[in-house]
């Protein structure tokens, strides 16, 4: 989705038009925070801008996926990473599902801002967790998650 909101002056002109020239930063493109403050607590905004994205985030995916089959040597396994994988319906696309999650209140301390408003149109981690093939809770060292990592990636690395 960044590389949208970069590179498609589509996705561009209709988020200026739509959220106003205030969500552009000096430098003329789209302040990724200032697009959150706009739309996190105005809900029609949102689903605006997730309607305006999705299709194009899943149509670059299976241009991605696409390119990859096509190679001489195609990678085993491929990974991609869907923050509203439930929540959109795309679970079925995936052959398997990580999730990696953490307590709200380590999240927000990673993420150095207050995720209330965001996170309520999620499904809960719970229920995610019971969806998912492979499950970690993130908090840990760095080290502890690539070892989750690489243990996935064997399971599904085919020998």
């Amino acid at each position: 989705m960044h590389h949208l909101l970069r590179t498609d002056p589509e996705v561009k002109d209709a988020m200026a038009e739509r959220l106003g020239e205030g969500i552009l930063g000096a430098d003329g493109e789209i302040d990724r925070s200032r697009v959150a403050e706009r739309v996190f607590d105005d809900r029609e905004s949102l689903a605006w801008l997730e309607a305006l994205l999705h299709p194009r985030v899943s149509a670059e995916y299976l241009r991605w996926r696409e390119q990859l089959a096509q190679l001489p040597n195609p990678p085993a396994v491929s990974v991609t990473e869907v923050p509203l994988l439930y929540e959109v319906g795309a679970q079925d696309r995936f052959d398997k599902v990580v999730v990696i999650t953490a307590p709200t209140k380590l999240r927000e301390a990673r993420a150095g801002v207050p995720l209330a408003g965001r996170s309520d149109r999620l499904l809960p981690d719970r229920e995610k967790v019971e969806r998912a093939d492979f499950v970690y809770v993130n908090t840990g060292t760095l080290e502890e998650l690539d070892a989750f990592i690489a243990g996935v990636m064997e399971q599904l690395t085919p020998i």
